[in-house]
């Protein structure tokens, strides 16, 4: 209940355990053993944060916080309650709450989505359990994406950006270092894994605005978010990872808020040791810086599991306010836990704190809460408030019309599939593709076209050739008759030449031979004067 501006937890006596709303941004803690009431306690925390008008996300994890939409029923074990605390002369009434129902999987409420941008590596990782190398470079091709302007929006943009950074990791590795191909392999088959379990619905738009969360209705009261996680429950690092995203979505879009009179959003994360389990050093710190610095965002965050010690001491120390149910010590590890949970309480000197705490009953817990000096108060044992909206699961029917009638419901309800990294890379793939055969038409076309030349300049030095050998083969002819020629004038000049020579010879052997021998003389003067004259002629076309 909220009373006298304080969120009302519980009796003791006469005294009432409450919360100050300006010290809920401290945190705080749900813890107890399984059955001894911790998921009403959760109920009544967010009622009266309802009723303080801070907006409330839960958790609902076994489907037994969706009655919070209608009103409570009066039962003996109820009755019983609400008179021995004195409630009804409090104003305690029965009333139902302003619900909105998520689904991650849009089964049990709207669809709840986020991008792969938005999730981040770290996150994404975590969910399809990489291992530290596989890790870094899915770091890698997140910061590849993140340089070429490609968005990454489901499952398959991200699958198309694994495979276009394969296809070219040798192009990336001296930017951004070596992009190991089985390490691109090993992550799509986690993709796939993470689709078959239905994470790709998780992925998509409209993209959960964090602001849709951070609202009142008429009354004034905060809208209580509930998600569905029924069915999330069964992948436990996936519903870790998903409301650690959450948080960090709250942390990383709300402006830093200082102090308030009262938070802006109380968040319960229940089963929180699934927070932590096989987290990395990487991620606890992330955790424990969320978890730190959020309260300046204004952002209260309240942590349900059964052991204290489920939850790492860098959390631990930031609960400022804890409500501890029963907790079992048959074995000495379970004495040694319940030891260390009643050690973290200021000591009340009425009772032992470890002793009180294994006598507890269902509805019974330990509280400390902070002061209005931010001091912690002593321990106090309390019964527990009961709720005043209805205990137990809702009709699917009345789920199903509550969630229709929701103000988001026409914004969340139809998944978007917009222009990404997917529809980009497939383009690039037609393009480069038409690309690479108009150059391979074009190499082929230029290889044509050298093979044409090529031959066509074969043929002209083959017709050269030929042409040159006709040429000379004309010339030789042609030199060949000159010189037949030549030889012919030679012969017909020589026998010209003999013939005048002989007869010039004979004319003068004759005149010779009549002077010195008469007759006789003459003739042998003319035989011998022609033969000498064609000798001497004969010798001077040979010198020639």
């Amino acid at each position: 209940m909220y009373q006298d501006g304080k969120i009302w937890i519980g009796q003791s006596g006469e005294n009432r355990a409450a919360i100050e709303p300006k010290m809920a941004n401290r945190h705080g803690m749900i813890a107890g053993a399984t059955g001894t009431g911790k998921t009403i306690t959760l109920k009544v925390l967010a009622e009266s944060f309802s009723d303080c008008g801070v907006p409330v996300f839960l958790a609902d994890v076994k489907g037994d916080l969706a009655g919070m939409c209608r009103a409570g029923e009066e039962n003996e074990s109820l009755a019983k309650r609400i008179d021995g605390l004195g409630l009804k002369e409090a104003g305690f009434r029965f009333k139902s709450y302003p619900t909105t129902f998520w689904d991650v999987y849009g089964e049990g409420g709207m669809p709840l989505r986020t991008t792969i941008s938005e999730m981040g590596p770290l996150l994404l990782s975590r969910i399809m359990d990489l291992n530290d190398t596989q890790t870094d470079v899915l770091t890698v091709v997140f910061k590849i994406a993140d340089d070429e302007g490609l968005l990454l929006i489901d499952t398959k943009d991200l699958k198309s950006m694994l495979q276009y950074v394969g296809e070219h990791a040798k192009e990336y590795t001296m930017e951004y270092g070596n992009i190991p191909r089985q390490s691109l392999g090993a992550i799509v088959r986690a993709v796939v894994a993470l689709e078959a379990e239905g994470g790709d619905r998780f992925f998509g738009e409209p993209a959960l605005n964090i602001n849709d969360w951070l609202c009142t209705d008429c009354n004034g009261r905060g809208v209580i978010q509930v998600l569905d996680c029924r069915k999330l429950i069964h992948n436990p690092t996936m519903y870790a990872t998903f409301l650690l995203w959450m948080l960090s979505e709250l942390f990383e879009t709300l402006p830093e808020a200082g102090d308030r009179d009262k938070p802006k959003m109380v968040f319960f994360f229940d089963e929180a040791h699934l927070l932590f389990d096989s987290a990395t050093k990487t991620l606890l710190e992330k955790i424990e810086q969320v978890v730190k610095l959020i309260r300046s965002k204004g952002v209260g965050i309240y942590f349900i599991t059964q052991n204290p010690q489920d939850i790492p001491d860098g959390v631990l120390g930031q609960l400022g306010n804890k409500i501890q149910h029963a907790l079992h010590a048959y074995t000495p590890k379970e004495q040694k836990a319940a030891k260390a949970a009643a050690a973290s309480f200021r000591e009340n000197p009425e009772f032992d704190t470890y002793e009180t705490l294994l006598q507890l009953g269902i509805g019974e817990a330990l509280v400390s809460v902070l002061d209005g000096k931010g001091v912690p108060t002593v321990v106090q044992r309390c019964m527990i408030l009961p709720p005043q909206s209805r205990m137990g699961a809702l009709d699917e029917a009345d789920r199903d019309q509550e969630m229709k009638n929701s103000l988001l419901y026409t914004r969340y309800v139809e998944a978007v599939d917009r222009d990404s990294a997917y529809e980009f890379l497939q383009r690039k793939a037609i393009s480069d593709a038409e690309a690479e055969r108009k150059a391979a038409e074009e190499a082929a076309a230029e290889k044509q076209r050298e093979k044409e030349e090529a031959a066509a300049e074969r043929q002209r030095q083959r017709e050269e050739a030929a042409a040159e050998k006709q040429r000379e083969k004309e010339e030789a002819a042609a030199q060949k008759a000159a010189e037949a020629r030549e030889k012919q004038m030679k012969a017909a000049m020589g026998r010209v030449a003999s013939t005048a020579a002989g007869t010039l010879g004979r004319e003068i052997g004759n005149e010779m031979g009549r002077q010195f021998g008469g007759s006789f003389g003459k003739r042998l003067g003319g035989n011998v004067g022609a033969s000498l004259g064609r000798g001497i002629l004969s010798t001077l076309f040979k010198l020639r």
